[in-house]
């Protein structure tokens, strides 16, 4: 404790103030286990974080009775792996077991071994001989033992990925000669001579550069590039009567010859030589440190530890979260499998930072304000700026340092996969909804405005927009829009194109509004209840499209149910004239050129007896082949294909990039396989027909739209109304999809653009407007699975550890790439035709239902079938009772069928009116549930002073770090805040006096240095 001397003060006034510090000082607590973790981890490091450790056990055994060596039993990245009895293969991955009699033996180890942090060493005899000069100084080890256990330590390594063991008559006999002779000069009393021999015999055995095995270790594919190595040794030997323990922290990794298995730098040492008899718990021991290492808490304790005592504090923090097995009640040998997820540290380490309150076993941490941990978050994209056109300007700040890197980011095979997936999604959608556009419209819009359409905005989109990742396509509420409008121009004898042509300039002048007000702030207002339900309810419709245009198939090629084959011989069809021609004149029909100059009724074809009036006679002119069946075999054969592939990176079959590569190229070898399948079996499916001539769709219209001249003036003004429907829609539609495609969890790096994604589509509504092409919003299913087939993940994962998702691989080429091939597609016609439409709708099918992974509505959804015994343990199960869960699943399932309903009647053109009505739900049942029932279930509605009464939190927490202005403390200043539930494993030996250490006391009187190795 530091006291300022202040002369202005008297020195009365001072000596008062000295004695009240001296009584504070007597009654304040040592610092605890808790407090020195909290420093550690609490420290400000502009480094970067501590690199991946590869952790190796090696143990001193003996080679065929006579020579030791050090040979590799196990190794830890984040799970043991063993040494199998055998000695020929590792074994599976699996969670290291400890016994709490190691862990606390190891603890005594630490407490009386040397410590040697940031030691300055570039070989491994120097790091022995420090340790062993530092062993004699404390009077740990004796003089006369320092050539024996360097010799011991400096033996040779060898490690699993070596084939065999044998070596040659004459080098066993030299070795076997050589320590002889060695042991022999020692007792003659030569000490000069037998250190010598001692180190050159050591040295000579020990490899200070790599060897080939090590370099051409497959296992190095596991490891980061920057991973340094933990090698722990430990043995038993006949020369000590205590052991011989050290903790090494080197100052720089440096690589010690033949030391690990892999060629990584060594970090750090542990050292474990002990007396004859107790190589089982000098194993154990060993497994001990070596799984604190791979445990991520420790790993950055052991970085930054400053002493002794942080790593003993780092063993209590270890200690404290450890969970033991009854030993009657689970078999020690049985090994565990890794978890499929593994638990973040980072809850760990932020209690001990101070920004996490501490919690009991079995308890998790939550945060009221974004549960479920599935919203978004207000960030500087949601801000309102109060100006003229902030938000715009941000988002195009905020973009344009990413623009070159949008497009070489896109260099990685993945790319590829994904435009092809996307590709076909997109044509069969742009297909899909123009045929429906044609059918409302007379034609006045048909495939080939949507292909264009689709290729123009969309590329324009993907090169300039805030979030080049979401898709642009034709939705369900836009074409209802349509039809009604067109309905509604007839009716009236007004113009359909002119009409909607001044509808979207009006949307697109409300929608520019919208972006130069910043209206996009109430983006953040969509919560997970609005999202989920929006989402939920594309993703509905999908899945219902492609049964529904399967079902169609089958009514235009029905099953031939009634057919019975024993009658085939009855069966019979022929073309007959029709009561009209039966007077036409055969000689006629030379005149066409698809029939043969002979043609008679009888030798016409199907389609060419109906075309000239004949009629069709006879029991099998129905019969058609087992074209359904067939189609749906294809259907469901593609849906499940693709599942399986995408799921086939999780497999155990094939090395890991193949299997990486099957999953991102699964939707096209899917399709291709089945486009083969059709192929081979010959049935006349339904295949994709593409536009081949680009001209409009109908001959009424060219591709510019006049805007005056069909309509009366007044009709300029008055398509300002339901352009504001139009506006509702395109808002909603965008965003909601854009909050989608943004959420955190994405881990999204680039930053999103709401207001500059609003400000090119109302641009592209102009254009689009004037060319009589449809209008085009952000498409939410085909969105996400362009998401998803981005996804990256960790390329080194360790053994038994699931992949790490690292992000979206955010770039600008794929999307514009995907709308490109699209408005290309009127060229490739004679390869399209061969893909069969069933194929496709199994990609509709794939799409929507891969969409609905990861909503927490379907997992509700899935509990009010489930027992309570079988229910998975989810978060919000822990908090919240079931019948809230219920309630409000019921509530959110409710809006979802009345938005379906909306939907499918004439109402729908206010469809984007009752999205927004959810909102408004949402809003009204914070009078139904509680707010810590909502935090679990979905996020809070933010509210305007949460982040100020946050940030007043933050400084009152500041300030509690001194107990009087006057005090300063040295190292570890005093805090108040010290987790209460957490207790400390030194009160187990605390004396009721205080200031009495347990460390000060005789080693002897404590129960466990009675049986420690150590």
């Amino acid at each position: 404790v530091t006291l300022r001397y202040r002369p202005a003060q008297s020195r009365r006034v001072y000596q008062e103030k000295a004695s009240e510090i001296s009584v504070l000082v007597f009654f304040l607590p040592a610092v605890s286990p808790a407090e020195r973790i909290r420093f550690i981890l609490g420290e400000e490091d502009d480094g970067p974080p501590p690199p991946q450790l590869f952790t190796e056990l090696d143990e001193l055994l003996a080679v065929d009775g006579q020579e030791m060596e050090w040979k590799e039993t196990a190794r830890w990245i984040k799970f043991e792996e063993k040494v199998e009895k055998g000695g020929e293969r590792w074994s599976k991955p699996h969670v290291a077991t400890l016994s709490l009699h190691s862990l606390m033996e190891l603890k005594t180890c630490i407490e009386k071994g040397t410590i040697m942090l940031d030691l300055e060493a570039g070989t491994l005899p120097q790091v022995v001989e420090m340790i062993t000069d530092s062993q004699i100084e404390a009077g740990q080890l004796k003089a006369d033992l320092k050539e024996k256990v360097m010799y011991t330590l400096l033996r040779r390594h060898r490690h699993q990925t070596k084939k065999s063991n044998l070596r040659s008559l004459a080098d066993i006999g030299k070795s076997v000669s050589s320590a002889s002779r060695l042991f022999s000069n020692q007792e003659n009393g030569s000490p000069t001579t037998a250190h010598r021999n001692l180190t050159s015999n050591s040295l000579s055995d020990f490899s200070d550069k790599p060897e080939k095995d090590q370099l051409k270790n497959k296992f190095m594919k596991k490891l980061p590039r920057d991973a340094e190595a933990s090698n722990v040794l430990v043995g038993e030997v006949d020369f000590l009567e205590t052991p011989f323990v050290a903790f090494v922290r080197l100052q720089q990794a440096v690589m010690l010859g033949a030391l690990t298995e892999v060629p990584v730098p060594t970090r750090f040492l542990f050292v474990l030589l002990g007396p004859k008899g107790k190589a089982k718990s000098y194993h154990e021991i060993g497994r001990a440190i070596a799984t604190l290492m791979s445990d991520e808490v420790f790993h950055d304790i052991a970085y930054k530890a400053k002493d002794r005592q942080d790593l003993l504090a780092g063993i209590e923090e270890f200690l404290d979260e450890v969970i033991v097995l009854p030993p009657g009640e689970w078999d020690p040998d049985i090994r565990i499998e890794p978890p499929k997820s593994l638990p973040s540290s980072d809850k760990r380490k932020n209690m001990y930072a101070g920004l996490e309150p501490p919690q009991m076993n079995g308890d998790t941490p939550h945060d009221a304000g974004h549960g479920g941990g599935g919203g978004h978050e207000v960030g500087e994209e949601l801000q309102r700026t109060r100006k003229f056109c902030g938000g715009l300007v941000l988002d195009v700040k905020r973009k344009l340092p990413f623009f070159a890197s949008d497009f070489y980011d896109a260099l990685h095979i993945q790319s590829l996969s994904t435009i092809l997936f996307i590709y076909l999604g997109t044509v069969t959608n742009a297909i899909t909804f123009g045929g429906l556009l044609g059918d409302a419209t007379e034609n006045m819009q048909g495939v080939l405005e949507s292909f264009v359409g689709t290729a123009l905005t969309g590329a324009v989109f993907c090169m300039l927009a805030g979030q080049p990742l979401t898709i642009l396509s034709s939705t369900g509420p836009v074409l209802v829009f349509e039809r009604l409008l067109f309905n509604f121009s007839k009716d009236n004898s007004l113009d359909y194109l002119e009409f909607r042509l001044w509808i979207g300039l009006w949307s697109a002048i409300f929608c520019l509004v919208l972006v130069a007000t910043d209206a996009s702030f109430l983006v953040q207002y969509f919560t997970r209840f609005t999202e989920e339900g929006f989402s939920a309810l594309i993703s509905f419709i999908f899945i219902y499209d492609a049964f529904k245009k399967m079902i169609k198939l089958g009514h235009y090629h029905p099953i031939n149910a009634d057919y019975d084959t024993n009658l085939v011989t009855q069966y019979d069809c022929r073309c007959m004239p029709g009561n009209s021609s039966e007077l036409l004149d055969l000689s006629s029909w030379t005149n066409s050129t698809d029939l043969p100059a002979n043609a008679t009724w009888a030798t016409l074809t199907k389609k060419q007896c109906l075309k000239y009036g004949g009629e069709l006679v006879g029991e099998t002119c129905g019969y058609v082949p087992d074209i359904t069946l067939m189609s749906f075999i294809l259907f469901f054969g593609t849906y499940a294909c693709s599942m399986a592939l995408k799921q086939f990176k999780t497999s155990r079959f094939f090395p890991t990039t193949v299997r990486k590569l099957i999953s991102d190229f699964a939707i096209i070898l899917t399709i291709l396989l089945f486009c083969g399948v059709d192929a081979f079996v010959g049935v006349n499916t339904p295949k994709l027909i593409v536009p081949s001539e680009f001209k409009p769709t109908s001959p009424l219209r060219g591709w510019f739209v006049p805007p005056f001249g069909g309509n009366p003036w007044w009709v300029y003004l008055a398509a300002s109304l339901p352009a504001l429907l139009v506006t509702i829609l395109i808002f909603m539609d965008q965003q909601i999809t854009a909050v989608i495609v943004n959420r955190k969890e994405h881990k999204l790096k680039k930053g999103a653009g709401y207001h500059l994604d609003l400000f090119w589509v109302a641009v592209l509504m102009i254009i689009c407007s004037f060319m009589g092409l449809p209008w085009y919003v952000a498409a939410t299913v085909i969105s996400i699975a362009h998401i998803d087939s981005l996804k990256m993940e960790t390329q080194t994962s360790a053994p038994g550890e699931q992949p790490k998702f690292l992000g979206v691989r955010e770039q600008r080429v794929t999307g514009t790439f995907v709308f490109l091939l699209t408005g290309l597609s009127v060229f490739m016609a004679p390869i399209l035709k061969f893909i069969p439409m069933p194929v496709l709708y199994g990609v509709f099918l794939y799409m929507g239902v891969a969409s609905l992974n990861g909503v927490q509505f379907m997992d509700r959804l899935q509990l009010l079938l489930m027992p309570a015994k079988h229910q998975p343990d989810l978060i919000y199960l822990r908090h919240v009772p079931q019948r809230r869960i219920h309630l409000f699943t019921f509530i959110q399932g409710l809006c979802l069928a009345a938005l379906w309903i909306l939907k499918s009647t004439v109402a729908a053109i206010i469809f984007p009116v009752m999205i927004l009505a959810l909102v408004a739900v949402r809003k009204a049942m914070d009078y139904v549930f509680s707010q810590h029932d909502l935090s679990y279930l979905d996020d809070v509605i933010p509210e305007k002073d949460k982040k100020k009464k946050e940030d007043e939190k933050k400084k009152k927490n500041k300030k509690k770090g001194s107990i009087d202005s006057e005090i300063e403390f040295s190292d570890y200043p005093y805090n108040d805040n010290i987790p209460t539930i957490k207790i400390s494993m030194d009160m187990m030996e605390q004396e009721p006096m205080l200031g009495d250490k347990s460390l000060d006391r005789d080693p002897s009187q404590t129960l466990l240095n009675t049986h420690s190795p150590c």
